[in-house]
């Protein structure tokens, strides 16, 4: 049995459709089991951060999809205790490739901390680091909603953001098939951009004309990832990653998609088209 948590987020969403015709039965755990209605996996109702609604979800499981939310260890601490009592073997853990820096910035330091959690275990693990998701644009939508445009923290800075669905898909390869314990995989794009060229492409997707605003203000800048607000630590640690990416003028690139899968990663404008849906 398989165990897929964050099954209806853009990753787990992703990942119960990666694994259907594979010779595996999976489970998601969700809070919300309205949120996985027509799952075609078995839900189990749970939440991480209340370790005492775990034992179900967790019984007979020998496979655990890993992917905590939030800027804490908690919720890890307890899958990974649900997962020595179940008799886990394998642990596919969703990191990030803020992990590889050197210094670690804010943002990659809640992942390494993670991960060492992961690794302390003893269970058998496989790191996955992605970079930008190609999702995050959704972000955008308030201003694009609000005056056609989208703001821009990152300005000459360059990085190569990936489809979830490719996430998804190295995960499910990790997770039914041999040789991926011990290992450590970064996963990017094909394609480096910057916001300005995203912009055009989605643009493009759209049928219309949208601006591109750079940022006057730290605020401004925490507004192009959480529209809505974010929590101080978070808010800063935010600031500080943009503005690792706006120095980053080459844009960080690896063919781990390609080597792992055999094909090329999935293109920024195919992702557009198949989401321009949501932006109007």
């Amino acid at each position: 049995m398989l165990l897929v948590t964050g099954a209806t987020g853009n990753i787990g969403r992703e990942l119960v459709v990666a694994l259907r015709g594979r010779d595996v039965e999976v489970r998601i755990l969700v809070r919300d089991p309205a949120r996985a209605a027509g799952s075609a996996a078995e839900v189990v109702v749970g939440d991480l951060s209340r370790p005492e609604t775990l034992a179900p979800a967790f019984d007979g499981v020998d496979r655990l999809f890993l992917l905590t939310q939030g800027i804490g260890t908690n919720q890890t601490a307890h899958a990974l205790a649900a997962a020595r009592s179940a008799g886990v073997k394998h642990v596919v853990h969703l990191s990030s490739f803020h992990v590889t820096y050197d210094p670690i910035p804010a943002m990659g330091r809640w992942h390494h901390e993670r991960e060492v959690m992961v690794r302390a275990s003893g269970i058998p693990a496989t790191f996955l680091r992605p970079g930008g998701f190609m999702t995050n644009a959704l972000d955008w939508l308030p201003t694009i909603r609000e005056g056609g445009f989208v703001l821009d923290p990152t300005g000459p800075g360059r990085y190569a953001p990936i489809d979830p669905a490719d996430i998804a898909d190295v995960a499910a390869l990790a997770l039914t098939e041999d040789g991926h314990q011990g290992e450590e995989y970064a996963l990017t794009g094909a394609e480096t951009f910057t916001v300005a060229e995203q912009v055009r492409v989605l643009a493009g997707a759209l049928g219309r004309e949208l601006a591109v605003r750079a940022v006057a203000t730290p605020e401004e800048a925490v507004r192009f990832r959480f529209p809505h607000g974010a929590p101080p630590a978070l808010a800063e640690a935010v600031v500080e990653g943009l503005r690792i990416m706006r120095a980053d003028t080459a844009g960080f690139r690896t063919d781990t998609v390609r080597r792992l899968l055999g094909r090329a990663p999935r293109t920024f404008a195919d992702w557009c088209t198949r989401n321009a849906h949501r932006f109007r």
